[in-house]
């Protein structure tokens, strides 16, 4: 074989690499649509010249000589005005940061492929990461023009690109200004109310995605982003929008999507479950969707439904079949089908959710009365870094917890601080089992130790301050404690708790009635129920305090501080927590 036909093999394979190859940041060649077809058959012949440059840019660019083999490559692309050249040119100086030459390459290779989709892309994406912004503005105004039959997906395209910009105010001003000659362009207004979204101008955001959509009432993006608005003032008003929008467009999935989880986030479960169930009848295959239905089937105890959809994501495919064999583990420990759950987690081998994972599996042996296999387990498992090996404490410490061996709890977690002094999370941990053993000492020493280190943490000054006011001690101190707690977490359901008991232990029991009923509705549970039920019933409003104490027993398990406030007050009602 002599030199010139071998080059010439190479050459040919150097063409189909630039073709085909890529890297993770540069934009992939569309499947489907105006640039999915194969680029152009070279417009100039390979010559003995052409076929040396493109073998000397490869070799130059594997052995680091960067510069030497964009330019050569750039060479070849002009000479031969070649798509495939052109793009293989464009990615060399894309990779090496060479900005000005990628967007010589990449203009080119749009002149001689211009329906190439990707090739629009690349342009786009190099235009809009210059700095300042500004600079952009002539070349992506004539960009736009030179396609006016597309100008609505490169709008839409362009927007993806200026989302990824820093600058947001710098990308918004730049999106209102290209939009002008096109105001009558739904997708171009709704690319400036995203843009104008992202640099958290809301109004315009409202304003252009109602323009957006009063030219194309069926923008389901437009509606979305409409909803996201609304949403900003309240979510009553993102739910009504969608609503009426779903009522003119009852196809429109992703804002069905959004509805249907709006409904769930205001606990108005039974409505949004419908709603997710016209989605399942939409898109029967829809890994996401079925989901969702299992999620909502869960939180209402349906466990059935729940594994029926959750399987049905798993047949279609779902992208984290870790997370729902989790809650399909959940579900047979709900049916005590333990040995069924076990099974679905340790099918967990590896991953985001294998101590999640491993830590269930524990917790399943500890019901079946094993609580020294579940140890053993979770001592088996070898920890990948420190955080990980102080989190497989805090799951053993736990079990021992729940099991009310508070003192082995304890001695585990004050072993593992001989080595993590300064562990947040087990000083924290080992003051609440210090608590239950009636070492306020400890459980004071700790907590503070935590404020010190992270003086953010608002669950160490609630814990601190409810404990003090529990025991009826030092409840001025007690109170401004809880207070930081809330100023670091204001909506916190049992700081607010907190904060109503400390009230209520200073003898100001109206005040302490208003924050429980606000602690209540955040968090309608036992321990919360029982406070709010015990200052009821020192003001004398008795059958209210019984009602909520009823309603509370009906739950599982039901909460200790329950079970002791009936015990003092209402022994009447405990038959009934059985």
């Amino acid at each position: 074989m002599n030199l010139i036909h071998s080059t010439r093999i190479a050459a040919a394979g150097l063409l189909t690499a630039a073709a085909l190859s890529g890297c993770a940041q540069f934009p992939a060649q569309p499947a489907t649509g105006a640039g999915a077809a194969a680029s152009a058959s070279p417009s100039a012949e390979l010559s003995q010249e052409i076929l040396y440059k493109l073998m000397l840019a490869e070799i130059a660019l594997q052995r680091g000589a960067t510069q030497t083999a964009v330019q050569t490559m750039l060479e070849v692309a002009r000479a031969t005005e070649d798509p495939r050249v052109a793009r293989r040119a464009t990615e060399m100086a894309w990779n090496a940061r060479m900005q000005k030459e990628a967007l010589a390459a990449a203009g080119l290779w749009l002149k001689v492929e211009p329906q190439s989709s990707q090739a629009r892309q690349v342009v786009a994406a190099l235009l809009v990461s210059q700095e300042p912004l500004s600079g952009a503005k002539d070349a992506l105004e004539q960009w736009l023009a030179a396609d006016k039959a597309n100008v609505g997906r490169n709008f839409m395209q362009l927007g993806q690109r200026l989302a990824q910009h820093k600058d947001k105010k710098a990308a918004f001003e730049l999106m209102r200004g290209l939009s002008e000659p096109y105001r009558d362009n739904a997708e171009a207004r709704m690319a400036v109310a995203q843009a104008a979204w992202n640099a958290d101008n809301v109004d315009v955001s409202l304003a252009e995605s109602r323009a957006a959509l009063a030219i194309k009432p069926d923008l389901e993006l437009a509606a979305l982003l409409q909803a996201q608005a609304l949403q900003r003032r309240s979510n009553a008003g993102a739910i009504q929008y969608l609503d009426g929008y779903l009522k003119q467009f009852p196809a429109a999935k992703n804002a069905r999507l959004a509805y249907a989880r709006l409904l769930a986030g205001e606990k108005r479960v039974p409505d949004a479950r419908r709603q997710f169930e016209i989605l399942v009848q939409q898109e029967p295959n829809n890994p996401e969707v079925a989901m969702a239905v299992g999620l909502m089937a869960l939180q209402a105890g349906d466990y059935d439904a729940a594994e029926k959809h959750f399987q049905a994501a798993l047949a279609a495919g779902h992208k984290e079949p870790a997370a729902i064999w989790l809650f399909l583990g959940q579900i047979q420990e709900e049916r005590k089908n333990y040995d069924e759950a076990l099974k679905w987690y340790a099918g967990i081998t590896g991953g985001t959710r294998h101590m999640a994972a491993q830590q269930r599996y524990a917790a399943v042996l500890v019901k079946q009365g094993k609580m020294a296999e579940a140890r053993k387990h979770l001592q088996s498992i070898k920890p990948r870094n420190e955080a990980q090996r102080i989190q497989l404490v805090q799951a053993e410490a736990n079990l021992l917890r729940e099991a009310r061996a508070y003192s082995d709890a304890y001695d585990l977690l004050g072993k593992t601080l001989e080595a993590a002094p300064d562990s947040v999370d087990l000083l924290y941990d080992q003051a609440m089992i210090a608590e239950k053993l009636d070492r306020v000492d400890v459980m004071e020493r700790n907590l503070r130790k935590v404020i010190a280190i992270d003086p953010k943490h608002a669950h160490a000054y609630n814990a601190l301050g409810y404990t003090l006011a529990e025991r009826n001690q030092r409840l001025s101190e007690a109170r401004q404690l809880i207070e930081k707690a809330l100023e670091l977490s204001p909506q916190d359901g049992y700081i607010i708790d907190s904060l109503g008991w400390v009230l209520f232990r200073m003898g100001r029991n109206r005040e302490a009635i208003q924050q429980l009923r606000r602690a209540f509705e955040l968090r309608p549970e036992g321990e919360v129920g029982a406070h709010l039920g015990e200052v009821l019933w020192a003001e004398g409003e008795r059958g209210e305090a019984r009602k909520i104490w009823t309603n509370l027993l009906k739950e599982t398990p039901v909460s200790d501080t329950l079970v002791d406030t009936l015990k003092r007050l209402a022994p009447d009602l405990l038959p009934a927590a059985k």
